[in-house]
């Protein structure tokens, strides 16, 4: 039980951290006013209202969308919760809280303000690895690629030990 809450701890910082970040740059920066602070020449601070999910997909611009997104994104939190609690590995545990913490920040701002904030805008002259994101959706990025990596190095890891003592 004890690494279940580290994992629970994990998605806990991840939402305070998110959500404090998203209220600096509402907040103090005034970055919905401003739309956009030069940090340097390949990382701005950029004002975005993203009604939609990752990618920009599936833009829900009515309140039926918005609540619709509120529901499948809701449920995919509670799915990753249960999985916190039926996964064996820590490591995984760990990613988890992280998918868990991103996902709950995003949820509240959609139900309180009806989109994501997002305004981390990375770039290299006019071209942009990522669309402009926030501190939830680093967190679900990089939670998802550490399951994703650890599906396939580790288990091909265990899968070796195992047949060579069986």
């Amino acid at each position: 039980m004890a690494d279940r809450r580290v994992a629970l701890l994990t998605a806990g910082l991840v939402f305070a951290l998110d959500q404090l970040v998203k209220w600096l740059m509402w907040g103090p920066l005034r970055l919905n006013e401003v739309g956009q602070i030069v940090l340097t020449g390949f990382f701005n601070l950029s004002w975005v209202e993203n009604r939609g999910i990752s990618l920009g997909l599936f833009n829900a611009d009515s309140p039926a969308g918005r609540w619709a997104l509120v529901l499948v994104t809701a449920a995919i939190a509670v799915a990753v919760l249960v999985w916190i609690f039926k996964e064996p590995k820590h490591g995984d545990r760990l990613a988890l809280g992280l998918v868990l913490g991103g996902a709950l920040g995003n949820i509240l701002d959609r139900v309180r303000i009806g989109y994501v904030v997002d305004f981390a805008d990375l770039h290299f002259g006019t071209w942009r690895p990522f669309l402009v994101f926030n501190v939830a959706d680093a967190a679900i990025s990089i939670g998802a690629a550490t399951l994703f990596i650890r599906a396939f190095l580790f288990n091909k890891e265990e899968r070796k030990e195992t047949e060579t003592h069986a």
